[in-house]
């Protein structure tokens, strides 16, 4: 009992002292972000604006907020009232370089390592809607306007890409967020002020159905006079293999689950699997964006044995990046939506632009 103690006061001690190193980090960061939005809001640098609306899906700290489902709800929402929809990412942790495209609409890519995980998976779930990726948003949207001749132009990850002008300004915000997480990088996740809010026309809390810490986030905002709506992440019906088979979820009921992800909300996911019903009897997680090994798709097979599991499940961002091996386990990817409150808020937010 007494080593246990002494461990985790050690712990304690080694995480206050990393976090007084990282303080001065994070001082320059906010220090930075703040000066680059007042260049921006003074009009001392300058926004440079395409030939069509542009619409900016982001957030205000890293990653698990919900960019990508928002991003694909939004393109099959533009498509069913008849515009003609283009989408540009960063790609992250893809290995390419510059502006590159990633499909046309119709010609879809075989592997993720050349657009990133999140492009790639854009492009295998939506058809007739050119996706290109670059670290510059507005390369990219010079690139993508182009080649298609597009009425809007999705941005998944914009907000702080103030160079390129957005018509409409979406930013989530993680219902799991909480004080601790609201600190500057690299101490905390946030990007910059939570002040730098106020640029948003419409935020949207997300996965008020799997986290609930709403009442600390509308006392946080209380002050941030921009529109706000929830949303929820439901899981589908149907799970994907990697063969592009498909399961109905009723099978994982009651059923031994090993779960693998490396995403941006690892317990998020978790809730997810647990709300269809299924008995999770362990958690590989990684970082978000994770390359997968063989090697380590082989020790997860080897977890899950161990744990008697019957699948092994993961995100569809994940599936996307597992190595073709032959699981003596199956894999299947949990494939989710989002759905948002009050009902059609958001579509008629998207329809005025159009006006």
């Amino acid at each position: 009992m007494q080593w246990i103690k002494l461990r985790v006061r050690i712990k304690n001690m080694l995480k206050t002292t990393l976090r007084l190193l990282l303080y001065p980090l994070s001082f320059l960061y906010e220090l930075i972000t703040t000066l680059r939005n007042y260049l921006y809001d003074t009009n001392i640098f300058n926004t440079n604006k395409l030939p069509c609306k542009v619409i900016s899906v982001g957030n205000i700290t890293t990653g698990g907020s919900g960019k990508t489902p928002t991003v694909e709800f939004l393109a099959l929402h533009l498509q069913s009232i008849g515009k003609n929809v283009g989408i540009i990412s960063r790609g992250y942790g893809r290995s390419s370089k510059h502006v590159k495209l990633v499909t046309n609409g119709f010609d879809k890519p075989n592997s993720w390592e050349q657009y990133g995980d999140e492009a790639f998976l854009l492009s295998q779930n939506l058809n007739s809607i050119p996706i290109v990726v670059g670290e510059s948003k507005y390369e990219a949207g010079l690139k993508i306007t182009s080649e298609f001749d597009l009425d809007v132009i999705i941005i998944d990850d914009g907000f702080q890409h103030r160079s390129l002008h957005r018509d409409l300004d979406i930013v989530l915000i993680n219902s799991k967020d909480t004080k601790r997480t609201h600190k500057i990088l690299p101490i905390g996740n946030l990007r910059e002020r939570i002040s730098g809010l106020k640029r948003a026309d419409l935020i949207i809390y997300t996965k008020t159905n799997v986290h609930n810490n709403l009442g600390y986030l509308n006392k946080l905002l209380k002050n941030v006079n921009v529109e706000k709506i929830n949303s929820v992440l439901e899981s589908k019906s149907m799970l994907i293999g990697k063969d592009k088979q498909e399961i109905d979820k009723a099978n994982l009921k009651s059923k031994n689950i090993y779960l693998l992800s490396a995403i941006g909300d690892n317990r998020g996911f978790k809730k997810t699997v647990e709300k269809i019903g299924a008995n999770i009897v362990g958690h590989s997680k990684f970082l978000d964006h994770y390359k997968f090994k063989t090697s380590d798709l082989q020790k997860v097979q080897n977890d899950a044995k161990k744990f008697s599991a019957n699948y092994i499940i993961t995100t569809e961002k994940d599936l996307v990046k597992i190595p073709d091996i032959n699981p003596k386990i199956p894999v299947y990817a949990l494939k989710t939506e989002m759905h948002f409150s009050p009902d059609n808020k958001l579509e008629d937010k998207i329809n005025s632009l159009f006006i």
